[in-house]
Protein backbone atom coordinates (compact mmCIF):
# COMPACT_ATOMS: atom_id res chain seq x y z
CA UNK A 1 0.00 0.00 0.00
CA UNK A 2 1.32 4.06 -0.70
CA UNK A 3 1.63 5.56 2.59
CA UNK A 4 0.56 8.89 2.51
CA UNK A 5 0.90 11.71 5.13
CA UNK A 6 -1.82 14.40 5.80
CA UNK A 7 -1.85 17.49 7.77
CA UNK A 8 -3.83 16.66 10.94
CA UNK A 9 -4.71 20.08 12.08
CA UNK A 10 -3.74 23.93 11.39
CA UNK A 11 -4.76 25.83 7.88
CA UNK A 12 -2.75 23.01 5.64
CA UNK A 13 -5.55 20.17 6.82
CA UNK A 14 -9.04 20.86 5.95
CA UNK A 15 -7.99 21.86 1.98
CA UNK A 16 -5.42 18.75 2.13
CA UNK A 17 -8.66 16.37 3.45
CA UNK A 18 -11.09 18.11 0.88
CA UNK A 19 -8.57 17.54 -2.19
CA UNK A 20 -8.15 13.78 -1.47
CA UNK A 21 -11.98 13.61 -1.11
CA UNK A 22 -12.44 15.04 -4.33
CA UNK A 23 -9.87 12.27 -5.26
CA UNK A 24 -12.11 9.44 -4.75
CA UNK A 25 -9.94 8.55 -1.58
CA UNK A 26 -11.32 7.69 2.09
CA UNK A 27 -10.81 10.28 4.66
CA UNK A 28 -11.64 10.43 8.12
CA UNK A 29 -14.69 9.89 9.84
CA UNK A 30 -13.27 11.10 13.22
CA UNK A 31 -11.15 13.66 14.21
CA UNK A 32 -8.82 11.78 16.87
CA UNK A 33 -8.10 8.57 14.32
CA UNK A 34 -4.36 9.03 13.42
CA UNK A 35 -4.37 5.99 10.71
CA UNK A 36 -7.31 5.02 7.64
CA UNK A 37 -6.81 2.54 5.33
CA UNK A 38 -8.68 3.05 2.14
CA UNK A 39 -8.08 -0.50 0.75
CA UNK A 40 -10.04 -0.02 -2.26
CA UNK A 41 -7.67 2.60 -3.43
CA UNK A 42 -5.00 0.59 -1.71
CA UNK A 43 -3.70 3.44 0.23
CA UNK A 44 -2.97 4.30 4.21
CA UNK A 45 -3.18 7.78 5.24
CA UNK A 46 -1.41 8.94 8.78
CA UNK A 47 -2.47 12.26 10.51
CA UNK A 48 0.36 14.32 11.27
CA UNK A 49 1.73 17.67 12.42
CA UNK A 50 2.30 19.27 9.39
CA UNK A 51 5.68 20.05 10.98
CA UNK A 52 6.51 16.17 11.19
CA UNK A 53 5.15 15.04 7.99
CA UNK A 54 8.64 15.80 5.52
CA UNK A 55 10.94 13.97 8.20
CA UNK A 56 8.23 11.24 8.53
CA UNK A 57 8.60 10.45 4.75
CA UNK A 58 12.69 12.14 4.08
CA UNK A 59 13.29 8.96 6.18
CA UNK A 60 11.23 6.45 4.25
CA UNK A 61 9.18 5.40 6.83
CA UNK A 62 5.78 6.88 4.44
CA UNK A 63 5.68 7.14 0.83
CA UNK A 64 4.54 10.12 -0.43
CA UNK A 65 2.51 13.53 2.14
CA UNK A 66 1.16 17.20 1.86
CA UNK A 67 2.60 20.00 3.61
CA UNK A 68 4.29 23.64 3.09
CA UNK A 69 6.80 24.02 1.14
CA UNK A 70 7.96 26.17 4.22
CA UNK A 71 8.11 23.25 6.66
CA UNK A 72 9.89 20.84 3.58
CA UNK A 73 13.00 23.23 3.45
CA UNK A 74 12.72 24.02 7.39
CA UNK A 75 12.73 20.05 8.00
CA UNK A 76 16.44 19.54 6.27
CA UNK A 77 14.56 16.44 5.63
CA UNK A 78 15.60 13.99 2.67
CA UNK A 79 11.93 14.44 0.99
CA UNK A 80 11.58 16.26 -2.15
CA UNK A 81 8.52 18.11 -4.05
CA UNK A 82 6.54 16.56 -6.36
CA UNK A 83 4.50 19.17 -7.53
CA UNK A 84 2.38 22.49 -6.25
CA UNK A 85 -1.29 21.91 -5.04
CA UNK A 86 -2.38 25.80 -5.58
CA UNK A 87 -3.35 26.61 -1.85
CA UNK A 88 -2.03 28.00 1.22
CA UNK A 89 0.12 30.77 -0.34
CA UNK A 90 2.30 32.83 2.13
CA UNK A 91 5.35 34.66 2.05
CA UNK A 92 8.24 34.43 4.59
CA UNK A 93 10.28 37.47 5.03
CA UNK A 94 12.38 39.68 7.25
CA UNK A 95 11.09 42.32 9.72
CA UNK A 96 12.75 44.94 11.69
CA UNK A 97 12.07 48.01 13.61
CA UNK A 98 11.27 50.85 10.92
CA UNK A 99 14.38 52.19 9.32
CA UNK A 100 17.08 49.81 11.05
CA UNK A 101 17.45 47.26 8.58
CA UNK A 102 17.53 47.51 4.41
CA UNK A 103 18.39 44.02 2.95
CA UNK A 104 19.38 40.59 4.37
CA UNK A 105 23.44 42.15 4.47
CA UNK A 106 22.33 44.20 7.41
CA UNK A 107 21.48 41.18 9.43
CA UNK A 108 25.21 40.17 10.08
CA UNK A 109 25.92 39.23 13.47
CA UNK A 110 22.30 40.54 14.95
CA UNK A 111 19.26 38.04 16.93
CA UNK A 112 16.40 36.97 14.24
CA UNK A 113 13.61 35.10 16.19
CA UNK A 114 12.07 32.53 14.02
CA UNK A 115 9.77 29.62 13.99
CA UNK A 116 11.50 28.21 10.90
CA UNK A 117 15.60 28.84 11.61
CA UNK A 118 16.73 25.98 9.30
CA UNK A 119 15.03 28.02 6.14
CA UNK A 120 16.34 31.05 7.39
CA UNK A 121 20.06 29.37 8.01
CA UNK A 122 20.07 28.41 4.23
CA UNK A 123 18.62 31.83 3.33
CA UNK A 124 21.05 33.73 4.88
CA UNK A 125 24.18 31.12 3.98
CA UNK A 126 23.00 31.64 0.67
CA UNK A 127 24.22 35.44 1.07
CA UNK A 128 27.00 35.13 3.20
CA UNK A 129 25.85 36.23 6.06
CA UNK A 130 25.79 34.74 9.64
CA UNK A 131 23.58 35.39 12.60
CA UNK A 132 22.11 34.52 16.24
CA UNK A 133 19.15 32.48 15.61
CA UNK A 134 16.68 32.48 18.53
CA UNK A 135 14.04 29.26 17.71
CA UNK A 136 10.68 30.18 18.88
CA UNK A 137 7.35 28.13 18.10
CA UNK A 138 4.75 31.05 17.73
CA UNK A 139 4.38 35.31 18.37
CA UNK A 140 7.73 35.61 16.45
CA UNK A 141 6.31 39.20 15.78
CA UNK A 142 6.65 40.22 19.45
CA UNK A 143 10.51 39.10 20.29
CA UNK A 144 12.08 42.41 19.24
CA UNK A 145 9.60 44.68 21.45
CA UNK A 146 10.22 42.03 24.36
CA UNK A 147 14.49 42.55 24.02
CA UNK A 148 14.76 38.60 22.54
CA UNK A 149 15.89 38.87 19.58
CA UNK A 150 16.73 42.27 16.72
CA UNK A 151 14.61 41.17 14.10
CA UNK A 152 12.25 38.39 12.72
CA UNK A 153 11.40 35.86 9.69
CA UNK A 154 8.02 34.95 9.56
CA UNK A 155 5.01 34.78 7.18
CA UNK A 156 3.70 37.62 6.40
CA UNK A 157 0.26 38.49 4.49
CA UNK A 158 -0.56 42.28 5.07
CA UNK A 159 1.99 42.86 7.49
CA UNK A 160 -0.48 45.07 9.72
CA UNK A 161 0.64 42.52 13.16
CA UNK A 162 4.18 43.64 12.00
CA UNK A 163 3.18 47.28 11.96
CA UNK A 164 1.42 46.94 15.16
CA UNK A 165 5.06 45.91 17.12
CA UNK A 166 6.75 48.86 15.37
CA UNK A 167 7.97 46.47 13.10
CA UNK A 168 8.81 46.68 8.88
CA UNK A 169 9.01 44.42 6.11
CA UNK A 170 12.42 44.92 4.30
CA UNK A 171 14.41 42.73 1.41
CA UNK A 172 13.67 40.09 -1.00
CA UNK A 173 11.39 37.54 0.35
CA UNK A 174 12.99 34.66 1.87
CA UNK A 175 10.31 32.05 0.20
CA UNK A 176 7.08 32.04 -1.81
CA UNK A 177 5.51 28.96 0.14
CA UNK A 178 2.10 26.40 -0.87
CA UNK A 179 0.49 23.10 -0.16
CA UNK A 180 3.30 20.69 -1.93
CA UNK A 181 3.21 16.77 -2.35
CA UNK A 182 6.42 15.73 -1.54
CA UNK A 183 7.86 12.06 -1.99
CA UNK A 184 11.01 10.48 -0.45
CA UNK A 185 14.23 10.54 -2.01
CA UNK A 186 14.32 6.56 -2.13
CA UNK A 187 11.73 6.09 -5.34
CA UNK A 188 8.75 7.20 -3.28
CA UNK A 189 7.94 8.85 -6.60
CA UNK A 190 7.73 5.07 -8.46
CA UNK A 191 5.73 3.32 -5.88
CA UNK A 192 2.73 1.84 -6.95
CA UNK A 193 -0.23 4.42 -6.63
CA UNK A 194 1.63 7.18 -6.70
CA UNK A 195 0.94 8.16 -9.97
CA UNK A 196 -2.64 7.57 -9.50
CA UNK A 197 -2.51 9.83 -6.70
CA UNK A 198 -0.58 12.60 -9.00
CA UNK A 199 -3.23 12.11 -11.57
CA UNK A 200 -6.25 12.56 -9.58
CA UNK A 201 -4.52 15.18 -7.69
CA UNK A 202 -3.93 17.11 -11.09
CA UNK A 203 -7.67 16.65 -12.07
CA UNK A 204 -8.87 18.29 -8.93
CA UNK A 205 -6.70 21.00 -9.46
CA UNK A 206 -8.23 21.23 -12.80
CA UNK A 207 -12.07 21.44 -11.57
CA UNK A 208 -10.98 23.61 -9.16
CA UNK A 209 -9.21 25.89 -11.53
CA UNK A 210 -11.41 25.63 -14.73
CA UNK A 211 -15.19 25.80 -15.88
CA UNK A 212 -16.75 24.77 -19.49
CA UNK A 213 -18.23 27.66 -21.77
CA UNK A 214 -20.49 26.51 -23.88
CA UNK A 215 -22.29 29.24 -26.70
CA UNK A 216 -24.13 30.04 -29.83
CA UNK A 217 -22.29 31.46 -32.64
CA UNK A 218 -22.80 31.83 -36.55
CA UNK A 219 -20.08 30.33 -38.21
CA UNK A 220 -18.96 33.85 -40.02
CA UNK A 221 -17.91 34.89 -36.19
CA UNK A 222 -16.37 31.40 -35.14
CA UNK A 223 -12.91 32.72 -35.36
CA UNK A 224 -13.01 35.55 -33.82
CA UNK A 225 -15.08 33.65 -30.76
CA UNK A 226 -12.23 30.87 -30.52
CA UNK A 227 -9.90 34.05 -30.44
CA UNK A 228 -11.26 35.04 -27.07
CA UNK A 229 -11.19 31.66 -25.73
CA UNK A 230 -9.32 28.39 -27.61
CA UNK A 231 -9.98 25.64 -25.04
CA UNK A 232 -7.53 23.91 -23.05
CA UNK A 233 -5.95 22.69 -25.70
CA UNK A 234 -8.72 23.09 -28.78
CA UNK A 235 -12.27 24.50 -28.88
CA UNK A 236 -14.71 21.57 -29.85
CA UNK A 237 -17.16 22.74 -32.73
CA UNK A 238 -20.51 20.85 -33.18
CA UNK A 239 -22.83 21.73 -35.57
CA UNK A 240 -26.47 23.08 -35.22
CA UNK A 241 -29.25 22.38 -37.28
CA UNK A 242 -28.99 25.52 -38.51
CA UNK A 243 -26.08 25.46 -40.84
CA UNK A 244 -25.14 28.91 -40.44
CA UNK A 245 -24.37 28.49 -36.86
CA UNK A 246 -22.10 26.04 -34.77
CA UNK A 247 -21.61 25.42 -30.68
CA UNK A 248 -19.12 25.93 -29.42
CA UNK A 249 -17.26 23.96 -25.89
CA UNK A 250 -14.05 25.45 -24.73
CA UNK A 251 -12.28 25.08 -20.90
CA UNK A 252 -11.11 28.13 -19.31
CA UNK A 253 -9.95 29.71 -15.93
CA UNK A 254 -12.81 29.92 -13.23
CA UNK A 255 -11.43 33.93 -12.38
CA UNK A 256 -11.19 34.64 -15.98
CA UNK A 257 -14.50 33.71 -17.17
CA UNK A 258 -16.92 36.94 -16.99
CA UNK A 259 -14.35 38.58 -18.97
CA UNK A 260 -14.33 35.60 -21.39
CA UNK A 261 -18.00 35.75 -21.47
CA UNK A 262 -18.33 39.92 -22.12
CA UNK A 263 -16.17 39.23 -25.04
CA UNK A 264 -17.84 36.74 -26.52
CA UNK A 265 -21.03 38.69 -26.28
CA UNK A 266 -18.92 41.30 -27.91
CA UNK A 267 -18.71 38.78 -30.84
CA UNK A 268 -21.86 38.09 -31.39
CA UNK A 269 -21.99 34.85 -29.28
CA UNK A 270 -25.44 33.70 -27.57
CA UNK A 271 -26.61 31.39 -25.02
CA UNK A 272 -23.44 31.65 -23.24
CA UNK A 273 -23.79 29.04 -20.61
CA UNK A 274 -21.00 28.70 -17.57
CA UNK A 275 -21.13 24.92 -16.00
CA UNK A 276 -18.55 23.55 -12.95
CA UNK A 277 -16.08 20.51 -13.52
CA UNK A 278 -16.37 18.04 -10.85
CA UNK A 279 -13.48 16.13 -11.99
CA UNK A 280 -10.79 15.70 -14.90
CA UNK A 281 -7.96 14.05 -16.28
CA UNK A 282 -5.85 16.28 -18.70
Amino acid sequence: MLKIAVPNKGSLAETAAWMLAEAGYRGRRDGKELIVVDARNEVEFFYLRPRDIATYVGSGALDVGITGRDLLLDSGSDAVEVQGLGFAHSTFRFAGPAGRFGSAADLAGVRIASSYTGLVEQHLAGHGVRAELVRLDGAVESAVRLGVADAVADVVETGATLRAQGLEVFGEPILSSEAVLISNGAGGAEKPGMATLKRRLDGVIVARDYVLVDYDIERSRLDAAIGVASGFESATVSPLHDPEWAAVRVMVRRDETNHIMDALADVGARAIIVTRIHAARI
